[in-house]
């Protein structure tokens, strides 16, 4: 999990640090283009039943996957890629599009806090970003009026997804059975000594309380898998290290690029997308880079030196 999640999202971090902004721009675009195709592709898979890739797991109910490895995996970058859509500098109605096809993606896709986590996203994204070209008066009348229409538009959405069938795991609620198992994985605790808090356990150890303890098929929960795997202190620095690396990406993004950015930490944190093998955190960490607005300083200064 440490490897293929965190160590090769920080190496491909390292790598579009060694670009130019141009091509970093330009690797967030077909990424985002990508998450596109695959937001396609679930609403395909949604409304036909058929899967165009394989996929192993026997679900009580059908799920579209797209490009990604679960259905879960697909909501979540769906919902994260609204933000990184209006990153880019495309022109407003291809942005406004893009963000339409990855919010109907995500409600395929059965994530329904990912989903809900996208709709505030939307709303985030229009009262937080800001308007340059008018004035801060006019900026807001405006954005009134947008806001307006995207309610009434948002309703007329909610029923044709809801004709469509893209909302059928809404009717049990939000906290169902499935939800409740991964609030099931905090009993751990109970079955666990103090010396695996402290210096943590094997893997196969961990794998075993949760399946044969507390009887859950996977563990979907990172803050427990990091605690029970490395034990509290080095858990501790982990997510120190994490966070670290999280705030100096951010430091040159812009507004909707951190909205993105918590969106995604917000819906990961509900699945698995942080605590198994995924490369969601590296798709996320790339396009976060992608979409800096400026050079580090560092670069600025060795591009003046060399103009000088």
């Amino acid at each position: 999990m440490v490897i293929d999640t965190y160590l090769a999202a920080g190496a491909a971090g390292l790598i579009m640090l060694a670009q130019g902004e141009d091509a970093r721009r330009r690797v967030g675009d077909v990424i985002v283009v990508m998450l596109l195709v695959s937001a396609l592709m679930g609403i395909f898979e949604a409304v036909t039943h058929h899967r165009i890739l394989p996929y192993d797991n026997i679900e009580e109910q059908f799920r579209p996957i797209g490009l990604t490895e679960h259905p879960l995996a697909l909501g979540t970058l769906c919902a994260a890629g609204i933000g990184f859509a209006f990153s880019t500098r495309w022109p407003v109605w291809a942005r406004i599009l893009a963000a339409f096809v990855l919010l109907v993606g995500c409600a395929a896709s059965g994530a329904r806090f990912a989903l809900l986590t996208a709709a505030v996203e939307v709303f985030a994204l229009l009262l937080l970003t800001p308007w340059p070209k008018l004035t801060r008066r006019h900026a807001r009348q405006a954005k009134a009026v947008v806001l307006i229409l995207v309610l009434l538009g948002g309703a007329g959405l909610v029923a044709l997804l809801a004709s469509a069938g893209l909302l059928s795991r809404f009717g049990d609620g939000v906290f169902d059975a499935n939800a409740m198992v991964r609030l099931s994985i905090y009993d751990i605790f109970s079955f666990v000594s103090w010396p695996d808090l402290l210096f943590g356990m094997p893997a196969d150890a961990l794998v075993e309380v949760v399946q044969k303890q507390l009887h859950l098929p996977t563990l979907e929960s990172a803050p427990i898998a990091i605690l029970m795997l490395f034990g509290l202190p080095m858990a501790l620095l982990f997510a120190g290290a994490l966070v670290w690396t999280v705030l100096r990406s951010l430091r040159f993004a812009g507004v909707t690029t951190r909205i993105a950015l918590l969106t995604f930490f917000v819906a990961a944190l509900s699945n698995n997308a942080l605590s198994t093998k995924t490369p969601a955190f590296a798709i996320v960490l790339v396009l976060v880079l992608a979409y800096s607005n400026r050079e580090p300083a560092s670069m600025q200064g060795r591009s003046h030196e060399a103009g000088g």
